[in-house]
């Protein structure tokens, strides 16, 4: 499938923002044990993967909003799109010198009404170390650099391996969490915890994962990867079922056979 003129734009933001973020990620370790610790160091990094995404993307849509992690919003024409951007998906991850993060940039189409914010009709979700790209538009599926994604085929709950992210320092209602992992747990193969919403879904796009749930999520963090799993095949929803473009403050990703049976378990948990 040949990259659209907007996933090329995207693309190419992400692997520019990329090259510097692997650069300081490999500085990273040398600073776990300096006096003022790798913390600022990182949020350095940060804020220049998202400038230099914002400059990219700017020179190329430049009368396009944006929404961004750190810079927050900024409005573009009224009736144009707007990018949705994560420079470091995976920040602790990345301050501790696991090589599990991504770069996230998506697409919204205001609603033509003027009522708001539509459709998410485009997604990049970039891992720098292993320089894979994932993209997506609606309509045209879902692709991993050249290679069409499917959701997983796996039609039963204990072949399932099912990705979350865990309430931590105050972030997330650890309670309600705890009682989704009971119901859900003992039913599958494995829940595993990697740290990057965005290549969690990804990654459910890519049939790795058979479903993911989190919830306390920003729209940075899931708008590319929610276009990802559906454009592959995939469902994502809310934990009451209901779907939207972005889902964020709840997410329930999962496969064409499995997504309404974790719901089930899901609902029934937290109605306890």
């Amino acid at each position: 499938m040949a990259l659209s003129g907007l996933i090329r734009v995207m693309e190419k933001a992400a692997r520019k923002a990329g090259q510097r973020l692997r650069r300081d990620f490999g500085e990273v370790e040398h600073l776990q044990a300096s006096r003022k610790g790798p913390a600022d160091f990182v949020s350095k990094a940060d804020l220049a993967a998202e400038r230099t995404i914002w400059d990219e993307l700017r020179a190329a849509r430049p009368d396009w909003g944006f929404v961004m992690e750190e810079g927050g919003v900024i409005e573009g024409e009224p009736d144009k799109p707007r990018f949705i951007v994560d420079p470091l998906d995976g920040t602790s991850n990345f301050l501790h010198g696991i090589p599990h993060f991504a770069i996230s940039i998506a697409a919204q189409e205001p609603k033509l009404d003027g009522s708001g914010w539509g459709e998410v009709t485009a997604g990049v979700v970039y891992q720098p170390i292993t320089d894979e790209t994932f993209w997506a538009e609606k309509t045209r599926g879902a692709w991993l650099h050249d290679r069409r994604l499917r959701v997983s085929g796996r039609r039963h709950l204990d072949e399932a391996l099912i990705a979350t992210g865990i309430p931590f320092a105050g972030h997330g209602d650890t309670q309600q969490w705890m009682k989704i992992y009971a119901a859900i747990g003992p039913q599958v193969a494995g829940i595993r915890r990697f740290g990057s919403a965005a290549l969690d879904l990804a990654w459910v796009a890519a049939g790795r994962y058979e479903g993911f749930w989190e919830q306390g999520l920003k729209p940075w963090d899931s708008a590319a990867g929610c276009l990802l799993v559906r454009e592959a095949g995939g469902f994502v929803s809310d934990f009451r079922g209901r779907s939207a473009p972005i889902c964020d403050v709840e997410v329930l990703a999962g496969n064409d056979a499995l997504h309404s049976r974790l719901h089930k378990l899901l609902a029934a948990a937290i109605k306890e």
